[in-house]
This record gives C-alpha cells, sequence and structure tokens, in this order.
C-alpha cells in the first residue's frame, strides 16, 4: 500500500462505526467511510471536541452539524525537496461531506512532483494534463515543481477554487491552463489540435455529470478515455497516473487496464496499489481508494 504519511497539519485520529475522526490543522471533523465497517467504541477524546459532524441520511446524501468551525480555514503540505514552498490549501464544508481536498493523494503528488523535479533539474520543460483536477492538489504540486500544467475539470466553481488554491501556495500560475470542459471532450480536441504532454492524470468520479449534462460512469467510461489520454503522451514521457475510490475497480483493474492501453504499445513499467492514511498513534492504515501508475522504461 502507498502510505501518505508526510502530513503535518492533517491526521485520522480514530475510525469507528462507519466513521472517520480527522485533524484538520486545529479543527476536528467526523466524516463517513464506508470502508470503517468496525465498531472499536468511541474512546479517543476527539469524538467529543469535535468540530463539525456530517450525518449520513438513510436516504442518500446528508448534511453537517457544526460546533465553532469556521466557512473557511487553510492547510499546508511540504513536498519532498525542500527548496518547495509548502502548498497552501483552502478547506471548507460542503455537499456530500467533502472539504475540497483528498489528502490520501499527497502520496501521488509526492511521486509526481519528484519526477517533474528531476526532469526540470536536467533542463526539461515538463507539460501535464490534470483531468478531473477538482480544486488543484495535484495543479499546485506539479506547478510548483516546474510543470506547465493544463488543468481540466467540468464545474466552475472547482475550477476557480484551485485558482486560490494555486494563488495561495505561490506557484506559478501563468504557466497554468484552467480549463472549464468535459474530459472526454477535451481529450479529443487534445487530438486532434496534435497536443501532446509529459504526463497525465485522471482522477474520475464514479458518477458524475459534465457542464453540458453529460452523464459520466465510471465502469462504462473510464476505459476509453484512458485509450484516447494515452494517445497524448509525449514522445518521452514521465508518468500516466489513474485513480479510483470505487471499489469494483481493484488495483490489478488499474493495472490491467494501463498494461493494455500503455505498456502494450510503449513498454514500461505498470505498478498498482492501493493508497492509505496512516491512523495516529497505532499500525493501522485506512484504506482510500487505489492508484495505478505507469512510467516509461
Amino acid at each position: 500500500m502507498w502510505i501518505a504519511d508526510r502530513w503535518k497539519d492533517y491526521s485520522v485520529l480514530d475510525t469507528c462505526s462507519g466513521e472517520k475522526l480527522e485533524r484538520w490543522d486545529k479543527y476536528i471533523l467526523v466524516r463517513p467511510d464506508p470502508q470503517v465497517i468496525w465498531d472499536c467504541g468511541h474512546e479517543h477524546p476527539g469524538w467529543k471536541k469535535k468540530n463539525g459532524h456530517y450525518h449520513r441520511s438513510a436516504k442518500g446524501g446528508g448534511e453537517w452539524e457544526f460546533f465553532d468551525l469556521p466557512e473557511e480555514w487553510t492547510i499546508g503540505y511540504r513536498l519532498p525537496d525542500p527548496h518547495i514552498s509548502p502548498l497552501c490549501f483552502h478547506l471548507k464544508p460542503f455537499a456530500f461531506k467533502h472539504t475540497g481536498i483528498f489528502p490520501e493523494q499527497a502520496v501521488n503528488w509526492d511521486w509526481m512532483s519528484s519526477l517533474v523535479s528531476g526532469a526540470a533539474a536536467e533542463g526539461r520543460q515538463i507539460n501535464v494534463l490534470n483531468l478531473f483536477a477538482y480544486t488543484g492538489g495535484a495543479t499546485a504540486a506539479l506547478a510548483a515543481s516546474g510543470a506547465r500544467v493544463t488543468h481540466v475539470d467540468a464545474a466552475k466553481g472547482m475550477v476557480a477554487w484551485a485558482k486560490e488554491n494555486a494563488a495561495s501556495s505561490q506557484v506559478p500560475t501563468e504557466n497554468t491552463r484552467w480549463i472549464v470542459d468535459d474530459c472526454v471532450k477535451f481529450v479529443e480536441r487534445e487530438l486532434r489540435r496534435g497536443n501532446r504532454y509529459d504526463g497525465i492524470l485522471m482522477d474520475p468520479p464514479s458518477y458524475g455529470r459534465g457542464p453540458k449534462g453529460e452523464i459520466w460512469k465510471i465502469e462504462e467510461n473510464v476505459w476509453p478515455l484512458v485509450e484516447l489520454a494515452a494517445g497524448l503522451l509525449s514522445d518521452d514521457p514521465l508518468f500516466f497516473l489513474i485513480n479510483s475510490y470505487t471499489t469494483g475497480l481493484q488495483p490489478a483493474v488499474l493495472t490491467y487496464m494501463l498494461k493494455k492501453a500503455i505498456a502494450e504499445k510503449r513498454g514500461g513499467t505498470v505498478e498498482s496499489s492501493e493508497i492509505g492514511l496512516p491512523v495516529e498513534g497505532t499500525t493501522l492504515v485506512l484504506p482510500c481508494g487505489a492508484s495505478g501508475r505507469w512510467m516509461p522504461a
């Protein structure tokens, strides 16, 4: 398992009865997590000191209950390269339990950042495509490491949020393209334009809608998109990364797709694994989905 264990401003404090207890800087949140199927009691004192609690409804969805929580606050994250200033992310609770960042993805930020920093040190200009880019955690990490990033998301509000995170992280935003578009249609246009990228990452949702109502179902649509996006890789690429939070897409499925779409044609290596977050004060790790990585030989 690839574990995001370098956080200072975030930690999982405890897990119990379908929920996780998290510290986001100085604030404590309780959020539902379908992976937490055990009931170990609520012995951690943080359960009684929470600042926010997302209650899931039996009918679907849910709502927040707040206890002295600001409308917005920030947390920082430092990449492995000590010469890169800490990243800064804006947080705020919003619909369907999210806060604006997926902390487990830091393990992938570290990996991509190291590849980009190494190539930049050799004088290369690295162009990266970030699909389903959300609030731009990966975009900020890549731009801070020296990449030119094309950030694509169908939600205008998410792209605006990502711009705020980039500005707060003091990354060179002039090298970032901010695109509000359906990811599949954008990839199709980039293929026709002849544009190519040295790194491609995608974090597709299980279900979603594009800006014009396009329906996305990961089980039906992810494989065609991986095939299409593979055609955007440059002649000397660094990586292709795909994330999945869908329980049906296990690491072996990600490996299979990347081998069929890329490795069988271009060689290289494919690795896939669960990703997770350590539970503070224990040797336990909370699973948070899976990632698949392709690299050239």
